[in-house]
């Protein structure tokens, strides 16, 4: 039996993490047979919960790599000093990682925007990356958007020759692949689509939490406390959203809120469930036009979820590709290129992706007005894409990992 390393991957708690997970399992066992994937966690009982029947597709959750000094060393490479920058990763590795990376016949490096500046520099990641292709192992970055690192013009050269040893990388949008081959020069880049497209719902109970007044639809939206970082100064993003929310339903329109990274250990940081509370306290007059769905599904019953709605708007990138995948015309609040690239690739333009510096009540109603008035438009150019992008994935995984 084959086996794959999933580098990069830690903790459910984003859903968007499951999902891509849940969704290249799924390609790995279509294009290959029983494939063993070993998928690294912070929290093996806790993941284990959000997928109990992993092990029925091959997969082996296992200890992630998370050791304490990892932060204090981002945090050192902000300095601008050179030998910061370009020292990547400079620690050795126990020997329980090296087992675990050298056990496997290829390696993954997956995450969606792991690769990039968001989260500071990547060399934890990198360093991963690292010991496998010193090891001789085939190492994808897969269905990725990469980039762009030029905030960081010290690091450039170091990302630039780690991102060329690679086997060969696989990005998800047209925006990453014009940085990484005109930008960069890359020659081992192609281009695919994020594997979440593909992944497959599951269906939780809903009656508890969906809106009960919904005469012209439900909208689903999502805002996370990630989209303060990118604020303008002074801007309060909750009066606006709430502003939003209270046009549309004065329209007959009823609001499902739809977290989708919500840490599994209840942490409030970085929790979308928590941040939208907020909204609901604000809105509580709203009654029955008003809810939120719990904070207890996982990524397959929250795309069941976002499925039954009639439009979305969305900051986390995977709860907007949930929502494209199910033809759900959506607006993609966005703070880096993703949105950008996926939207651009899809429809052609990018005037449903909403910059969170422009975001306002009235920039969201303008948007939500071109959402209402190319419904129709927007669903048949869904619905035709979805077949192709599918066979994207899997050709992806069938060409790039190994042969059958």
């Amino acid at each position: 039996m084959k086996s794959v390393y999933l580098s990069g991957q830690r903790t459910f708690g984003n859903r968007g993490c499951e999902a891509i997970v849940r969704s290249t399992v799924d390609a790995l066992r279509q294009t290959h047979g029983d494939v063993e994937v070993l998928v690294p966690s912070d929290n093996l009982e806790l993941d284990s919960r959000q997928w109990t029947d992993a092990a029925k597709y091959g997969v082996k959750f296992v200890p992630a790599y998370t050791p304490r000094h990892a932060r204090y060393w981002v945090h050192a490479q902000r300095l601008p000093l050179r030998f910061l920058k370009q020292a990547g990763w400079p620690f050795p590795f126990p020997n329980w990682v090296k087992q675990q990376v050298n056990s496997v016949d290829a390696v993954l490096s997956i995450g969606g925007d792991n690769y990039s500046l968001d989260y500071r520099l990547p060399s934890p990641l990198m360093g991963i990356d690292k010991l496998a292709m010193d090891m001789g192992k085939p190492v994808i970055l897969w269905g990725a958007s990469v980039g762009p690192f030029e905030r960081e013009p010290l690091f450039v050269p170091s990302i630039q020759r780690h991102l060329a040893r690679m086997d060969h990388i696989l990005v998800r949008e047209s925006v990453s692949y014009a940085y990484l081959t005109e930008k960069l020069g890359l020659t081992n880049v192609s281009r695919m689509v994020d594997p979440a497209f593909i992944l497959k719902p599951e269906t939780p109970q809903t009656a508890s939490f969906w809106p009960k007044d919904n005469r012209q639809g439900v909208i689903g939206l999502n805002v996370s406390p990630l989209i303060e970082r990118y604020k303008k100064p002074g801007q309060f993003l909750l009066n606006e959203v709430e502003g939003f929310i209270r046009r549309i339903v004065a329209r007959g329109f009823s609001v499902l809120l739809i977290p989708h990274v919500m840490p599994l250990n209840g942490v409030p940081k970085n929790n979308d469930a928590e941040y939208m509370k907020a909204i609901l306290t604000r809105c509580s007059d709203l009654g029955s036009h008003l809810s939120m769905s719990p904070d207890t599904l996982n990524a397959v019953q929250i795309k069941h979820v976002i499925s039954q709605v009639r439009f979305f708007i969305g900051a986390r990138t995977h709860a907007t590709i949930a929502a494209l995948s199910m033809g759900i015309p959506t607006v993609s609040i966005a703070y880096s290129i993703k949105a950008r690239g996926i939207n651009k690739d899809l429809f052609g333009d990018e005037w449903m992706v909403l910059p969170t510096p422009e975001l306002s009540a009235a920039t969201l109603a303008t948007v939500f007005d071109k959402l209402v008035a190319q419904e129709m438009e927007l669903r048949e150019t869904l619905q035709k894409k979805m077949a192709t992008y599918r066979k994207t994935v899997l050709s992806a995984i069938a060409d790039q990992i190994w042969q059958k």
